[in-house]
C-alpha cells in the first residue's frame, strides 16, 4: 500500500500554516476587487453564451413549398365599390385569373376606413347572356326619367321603385335601352301607377345627374338598383335599403323580375299579401347593392414563384367604366408573402427576428393617394418587389432542429397616368436564390474554459499586485528605519 506521506507529496497545493501568514488591509482590498471584478466578467461572459450566433450563406432556393407562393394582403379602398372591386392574377408563363373570389373577402367601408356592415358578397357578377333586345320598331319611353328631387319623391310614394342607372356613350347602356323601356311600358300598363301604386321603373341619366349617381356609388353602366319602400330608411339622405339587378336584360327576363319583386307588396286598398311568387330569378338576378363607396379587400392568393402581377380594379363583363371616376387610392394594412407561422412558432420568431432582416412588410402602414385633378386624369398606382425567401435555422426545439421560412422582399412604388381604368398593380419578382440563416450553438465546454480562465487570470494578477504592493511597503519601511539610525 501506499504510504500517507508519499501520496501527500503529490499534492499540488501545499498548505502554509496560519500562524505563519500575515492578513494585510492593500490584501482586503485587492481581494475585495478581484472578487468583483470575477462576477462581473463572469456575467460578460454568461451573457455571451446566451446570446444567438448565426452563419449566414446564400444557396439556390430549395423551399419546401414547391413551386407555388402565397401573397396575404388587407387594403382598403376608400373609392372602389366593392361591387365590381376584382382580384385578378397574372404571370410571365401565361396564367390570367380574374376576379379571385374563393380566397378573397370583401367589406364595405366609409370614407374613414371603417367597416359599415357584414362581408360583402364573395361571389363574382353573374354573366349576362341577354344583354338586351333586338328590335326594329319603335320603343318609346316606358320608363320616368328621374332629377334627385324626383328621386326622393318616388322612393318614398311607391314600394318598389326600380331605376335604371345609365350612360349615354355607354355601350352596354345603349343595348338594354329598347327592352329597358318596352318592360317598362309593360310594367306600367299592369301595375298602374295612379290605380295600384305598387311598383314604377326609372332611369337616371348619370351624365346629367352626377351628383345623384355619386350618392349611389354608381361606377359601372348600366346599374339597375331596386329600392325598397319600408322601415328601413337610411339615415344619410333617406335613402331605402335597395339591391342590385344582374340578371337577364332581355324584356321577358326584365318582365318576370319585376313580377317577382311587387308579388309580396300588397294593394293599399286590399292590405292583404298577394302569394309569394318566389322563383329561380330572384335567386341568382339581385343582390345587396354597396352602401359605401369604398371596399376593403382581405385574402390570399395563390401564384407561381415566376414573375407575376397582383391587380386590383373594377371589372366586369356586362357594364362599363368611366376611367375619370375610378380611383384606386388604398391603405395597406398588410402585404406579405409565405405561409403564415403557427402559434408554436412566434415566440421562435421575436426571438430570431433581428437577424430576419425586417423587411417582410415593407408595405404594411403604407397609404398611396391618386388625385384626380383634371377629370381625364387617370391615375394607376403600381408597386414593384422583389422577394427573397430567408430559412433560419433555430436549435431551440425537441428536435434536432426545426425551420423558420419568411419572404422578405423591397418595394418601390409608383404613380401613373393612364389611358385605360386605373388600377393598383402589385409588380412581383421572386428571386431565384435564398438566404440561409443558420443558429450556431455554443459549447458549454468553452464556456467553463473561460470561466476558469477567468477566476485563475484574476486571482493570479490580484497575486501578483498584491505581492508588489506588500514588497513596496517594506522597502519603505526599511528605508524609513535606515533613516532614523
Amino acid at each position: 500500500m501506499i504510504s500517507t506521506n508519499r501520496l501527500k507529496s503529490v499534492d499540488f497545493y501545499r498548505k502554509i500554516p496560519r500562524d505563519l501568514t500575515e492578513a494585510s488591509l492593500s490584501g482586503a482590498g485587492l481581494s475585495i476587487v478581484a472578487a468583483l471584478a470575477m462576477m462581473f466578467l463572469f456575467g460578460m461572459e454568461l451573457n455571451n453564451y446566451m446570446q444567438v450566433r448565426t452563419t449566414t450563406s446564400v444557396i439556390v432556393d430549395n423551399s419546401l413549398d414547391g413551386e407555388f407562393l402565397r401573397i396575404h394582403f388587407n387594403m382598403s379602398f376608400p373609392a372602389l365599390s366593392c361591387e365590381f372591386a376584382s382580384v385578378d392574377v397574372s404571370d410571365i408563363l401565361g396564367t390570367n385569373r380574374l376576379n379571385i373570389t374563393k380566397t378573397v373577402r370583401k367589406y364595405s367601408i366609409d370614407s374613414n376606413l371603417k367597416s359599415t356592415g357584414s362581408e360583402f358578397h364573395p361571389g363574382p357578377i353573374p354573366e349576362v347572356l341577354n344583354h338586351g333586345d333586338d328590335m326594329d320598331e319603335e320603343y318609346g319611353e316606358g320608363s320616368v326619367s328621374l332629377t334627385s328631387e324626383a328621386f326622393e319623391k318616388f322612393s318614398h310614394q311607391y314600394p318598389i321603385l326600380v331605376v335604371n342607372f345609365y350612360a349615354p356613350w355607354c355601350y352596354w347602356s345603349n343595348r338594354l335601352k329598347p327592352s329597358w323601356e318596352k318592360a317598362a311600358k309593360i310594367i306600367k300598363e299592369r301595375y298602374d301607377p295612379d290605380v295600384d301604386g305598387r311598383i314604377i321603373m326609372g332611369k337616371v341619366d348619370c351624365t346629367e345627374q352626377s351628383e345623384l349617381c355619386r350618392r349611389h356609388h354608381i361606377q359601372g353602366y348600366p346599374s339597375v338598383r331596386i329600392f325598397r319602400k319600408g322601415s328601413d330608411v337610411r339615415d344619410n339622405h333617406g335613402h331605402h335599403e335597395h339591391e342590385s339587378y344582374y340578371g337577364e336584360r332581355d324584356t321577358e327576363s326584365i318582365v318576370a323580375a319585376m313580377e317577382t319583386y311587387v308579388a309580396p307588396v300588397p294593394k293599399e286598398h286590399q292590405k292583404i299579401a298577394l302569394e309569394d311568387k318566389s322563383n329561380q330569378t330572384e335567386v341568382i338576378s339581385k343582390r345587396p347593392a354597396p352602401l359605401t363607396g369604398g371596399c376593403r379587400i382581405e385574402g390570399f392568393v395563390r401564384v407561381k414563384k415566376v414573375p407575376g402581377n397582383l391587380i386590383i380594379t373594377a371589372r366586369s363583363g356586362s357594364h362599363s367604366f368611366d376611367p375619370s371616376l375610378i380611383n384606386v387610392s388604398h391603405y395597406i394594412s398588410q402585404f406579405s408573402f409565405g405561409k403564415k407561422l403557427s402559434i408554436m412558432m412566434l415566440s421562435e420568431v421575436q426571438r430570431l427576428t433581428p437577424y430576419l432582416g425586417k423587411s417582410h412588410d415593407r408595405l404594411t402602414g403604407r397609404t398611396y393617394i391618386a388625385k384626380h385633378g383634371e377629370a381625364d386624369a387617370n391615375i394607376t398606382i403600381e408597386h414593384y418587389i422583389q422577394v427573397v425567401k430567408t430559412e433560419v435555422t433555430s436549435l431551440r426545439s425537441s428536435t434536432d432542429f426545426k425551420l423558420l421560412e419568411e419572404y422578405e422582399y423591397t418595394a418601390h412604388s409608383n404613380l401613373m397616368e393612364s389611358t385605360y381604368i386605373p388600377v393598383a398593380k402589385f409588380h412581383y419578382e421572386p428571386a431565384p436564390m435564398q438566404v440561409l440563416v443558420t443558429e450556431v450553438p455554443r459549447s458549454f465546454s468553452h464556456f467553463l474554459t473561460n470561466i476558469c480562465a477567468i477566476i485563475g487570470g484574476v486571482f493570479t494578477v490580484a497575486g501578483i499586485l498584491d505581492s508588489i504592493l506588500h514588497n513596496t511597503f517594506r522597502l519603505m519601511k526599511k528605508v524609513e528605519i535606515g533613516k532614523n539610525f
